[in-house]
C-alpha cells in the first residue's frame, strides 16, 4: 500500500485512514517510529502496557537484585 501525506510546518502529519486500519489504531494510542541507517522509516502501533501488572511483576523480581546479580550480568 502506497498513502501520501503532507508534513505541516509543526512537523505534523494526519495518518491516512488506510494506514490506521491497517496498523489497527485510533486517536489517542501510540505509534513508534524507526528510521533505519538507509533512511528507511518503519511505523508500527505500540501496545499499552499494563502498570498495575508491571508493578507486580517487578516485585517478584527482587530476589535477582542485587549486588551480586548486577555483577554477574554486566556485560550483558
Amino acid at each position: 500500500m502506497l498513502a501520501v501525506a503532507k508534513i505541516t510546518t509543526k512537523g505534523q502529519t494526519t495518518i491516512p485512514q488506510d494506514v490506521r486500519a491497517a496498523l489497527h489504531v485510533a486517536a489517542g494510542d501510540l505509534i513508534a517510529w524507526e528510521v533505519g541507517a538507509d533512511g528507511t522509516a518503519t511505523v508500527r502501533r505500540v501496545d499499552p502496557l499494563d502498570i498495575e501488572y508491571l508493578r507486580a511483576l517487578e516485585g517478584t523480581l527482587s530476589e535477582w537484585s542485587g549486588a551480586a546479580d548486577e555483577e554477574a550480568y554486566r556485560e550483558l
